[in-house]
Parts: structure tokens; C-alpha cells; sequence
């Protein structure tokens, strides 16, 4: 590295800690973060940044002039919490009943700010434009992709040429990163299925068209969707995630529910999932004599990774971590709304190595044991300043 931000950014780890713990003790949902982006706000408005606020309700972008004129780098942090009640015994434990940081986005929001500060005491040797975006709203509700109907890429500031990302992850250990050319992230459907019958007496089913029966039948003929109509080479998953119908044990009732999520790399894939489903549920429906009606909502498209922009910050990570500490073919059918983004600017998402089994830090995320090695925050730092900066400099 021209620039040892290596160093730099691991001499700001005790600032990187505390930025992360308080955000875990008030975490926020999502476009609730009202107090998180307000502290990301001021910290940007200290440093010199153009500050543009309220973007999806409370999301915040940031902009930096380098000295010399350039293109433009997109950093994106999302900010939100979840619904979960957490069990940790910390000194920084979340003290928001029913909400806690499972996700490591208090850590992404601090490496932002890390990174916020680091490039602004370099921008005299920055050509071109800086743009960070601290997302709300990841968890779920498309935090990104109303940021990018409400402007966030052309409005405020230039439109960006290349954008990137990292998320903090438990399920590999410290000083590991990964990512893919590609598909890295699986799209995200979710679906709802009513079934609408004719309710009784649970002594007298053959005067009733039992949806629970239906219910029964429908789950088991969706298994057959990812293992008999899916290629085998492709990968697919359909799950059930509720079932709800009856009231009483001596009752039949005249509707279920049932829901779930669809997740796929490929447009073809899923196309083939939800033409599947929609036939087997009519069927069965149909031959049970009960009426099926299903729904299904595309809650965030696949994060596809450009090759050049991969290849640029698996270089950078490498050099920071170790390139036997890189892998190339890092893929998860979780799904990450960082998709809207990438979608519309070529750019890359990297998965960034916070586990520490040893330290009992490897619970999965979204669990209520969830914490991270934050020994991993400079690092964050260290290579998106440095992939930020060899891009917005490669011309020149």
C-alpha cells in the first residue's frame, strides 16, 4: 500500500470500539435510526463533508472532494437493528427491550465512520469524488432500494462509477474475508398462501373441505420443487417458514395460512420455482376441492458482484489480511438489500471475517448471543479506504 492505512486505521481502534458499543447499547430500527444517523451526521459535518439527511426517512449520504477532479466511489453502511430481545451479559448489552444489533451493523455503521474520518485526512491525495451512504432499513425492508428512488445515487452529489461494501461475519473467524464473482448473495421472495375451505364438526370431516389436509399435502408436493425441477447444478431453496389454521382440536376450520421464502441466484431458477409453486398448489387444491390463492412479493434481488471491481478489493484485502486468507467462491442464499445498489453501479460486497470460537464469538447472526471480534473494525476500515482510494487514483 502507497499509504499505510493499515496502521492508521488500527491506531483508531479504541475510537472504533466505542463508536460500536454505543450504537449496540441504543440500537434502532429500521427508519428508526433517528439517533444513529444523527451521530453519523455530526461526525460527517465535523469532518468537512457535504451532509445530505432524511434519504428514506433517515438515511445519510456524505460527500468528499478529493483535490483533483476524478470519478466517484460509493461506500455504503447500513444502520438498523432487529427485533430481538438480547441475551448477551456485556457492559454494552442493548438497553432497548426487544431490540439488539444481531447483525453487526452497529460495527459496519463505526467502520464508516472510521473510514469517513481516514479519507478526509488524505483527501489531498484522493482524485475524485467520495460518496458514503449510511443505509437504513437492510433488515427486511428495502432500505436501499427506496435510497435509490429517492436519489441517493444522482441527486446528492455525482452519480457513482464504482460502489462497495462489507458486511462483518461471525461464521468465519477473524482475519478471514470472502467473496465472489458474481452471484454472491441469493435473491430474496417472500410468499403467503391462504386456503379456503368449508369448516365442521371434527367428528364429521366428509361434511367439510379440509384446508388443513390441503395445508399437509401442499407442504410436501413444495419439497419436490428444488429436488426434482430444479436443475441439480443450480441451487434453490423453498421453505415453509408459518403454518396457522383451527381454532379447537374437535374443529375443522374453513381457512389456513401458510408463508414462507423463495431464494435463487438466477432469474431463470426462480422463474421456474414460482411457476411450480403457483401449479402445485392449484393442483392439489383443485383435487381436494378447496381454493388455494397464492401471493408472492420480491423483497430484494440477487447481489451480482463485478469481476473488475471483485478483483480490486480482493486484492486490497488480501495484502491487508494475507491472500491465504482470501476466498473467491464465498456464497450464502441470505439475501442483502446492498442488491438495489449494485444493480444500478458496477461495484463488489465482501464478506469480512469477525468469528472468534474461542472467545465464544461464533453464533450465528441474528441470534440473541450474537457478537463480533471487534478486532475486525480496522480492518473494515483499512480496506475500503484503500480500495476507495486505488480506484478514485488508478488513472492518474
Amino acid at each position: 500500500m502507497s499509504t499505510d492505512y493499515q496502521a492508521q486505521a488500527h491506531a483508531m481502534q479504541d475510537q472504533l470500539v466505542a463508536w460500536r458499543r454505543d450504537l449496540h447499547m441504543h440500537p434502532e430500527m429500521g427508519f428508526e435510526e433517528i439517533r444513529t444517523a444523527g451521530i453519523v451526521a455530526e461526525h460527517l459535518k465535523s469532518l468537512g463533508y457535504q451532509v445530505h439527511t432524511g434519504i428514506a426517512k433517515t438515511g445519510v449520504v456524505g460527500v468528499l472532494q478529493g483535490a483533483r477532479p476524478g470519478p466517484t466511489v460509493m461506500l455504503r453502511f447500513d444502520m438498523d437493528a432487529l427485533p430481538i430481545q438480547e441475551a448477551n451479559q456485556v457492559a454494552y448489552s442493548s438497553q432497548t427491550p426487544g431490540v439488539m444489533h444481531a447483525c453487526g451493523h452497529d460495527g459496519h455503521v463505526a467502520i464508516g465512520m472510521g473510514v469517513a474520518a481516514l479519507l478526509q485526512r488524505h483527501r489531498d491525495e484522493l482524485a475524485g469524488t467520495v460518496k458514503l451512504v449510511f443505509q437504513p432499513g437492510e433488515e427486511g425492508m428495502n432500505g436501499a432500494e427506496v435510497m435509490v428512488k429517492e436519489g441517493a445515487l444522482d441527486k446528492y452529489g455525482p452519480r457513482p462509477d464504482a460502489a462497495f461494501g462489507l458486511h462483518l461475519w461471525t461464521q468465519s473467524p477473524l482475519g478471514q474475508a470472502g467473496t465472489t464473482v458474481g452471484p454472491m448473495m441469493a435473491a430474496a421472495d417472500r410468499w403467503s398462501l391462504t386456503i379456503k375451505g368449508r369448516g365442521g364438526h371434527g367428528a364429521q370431516p366428509h361434511q367439510t373441505a379440509d384446508p388443513l389436509v390441503a395445508t399437509a399435502h401442499i407442504i410436501s408436493a413444495l419439497q419436490t420443487i428444488v429436488s426434482r425441477n430444479v436443475n441439480p447444478q443450480k441451487t434453490a431453496v423453498v421453505t415453509v417458514g408459518t403454518v396457522n389454521g383451527g381454532t379447537a382440536f374437535n374443529i375443522i376450520p374453513s381457512q389456513a395460512e401458510l408463508s414462507g421464502t423463495i431464494r435463487t441466484f438466477e432469474k431463470k431458477v426462480r422463474e421456474i420455482i414460482l411457476q411450480r409453486m403457483e401449479a402445485l398448489c392449484q393442483g392439489v387444491a383443485s383435487g381436494m376441492g378447496v381454493e388455494a390463492d397464492l401471493k408472492v412479493d420480491l423483497l430484494t434481488p440477487a447481489v451480482v458482484n463485478d469481476a473488475a471491481m471483485t478483483s480490486l478489493i480482493q486484492q486490497v484485502a488480501g495484502e491487508v489480511l494475507g491472500q491465504e486468507n482470501m476466498r473467491d467462491d464465498l456464497r450464502t442464499m441470505g439475501s442483502e438489500d446492498m442488491a438495489y445498489f449494485l444493480n444500478e453501479v458496477p461495484g463488489s460486497f465482501m464478506f469480512l471475517g469477525a468469528g472468534n470460537a474461542a472467545r465464544g464469538l461464533d453464533y450465528p447472526h441474528h441470534n440473541p448471543r450474537f457478537d463480533f471480534d471487534e478486532a475486525a473494525l480496522p480492518l473494515g476500515v483499512a480496506i475500503l479506504v484503500e480500495t476507495a482510494t486505488r480506484f478514485l487514483n488508478r488513472a492518474t
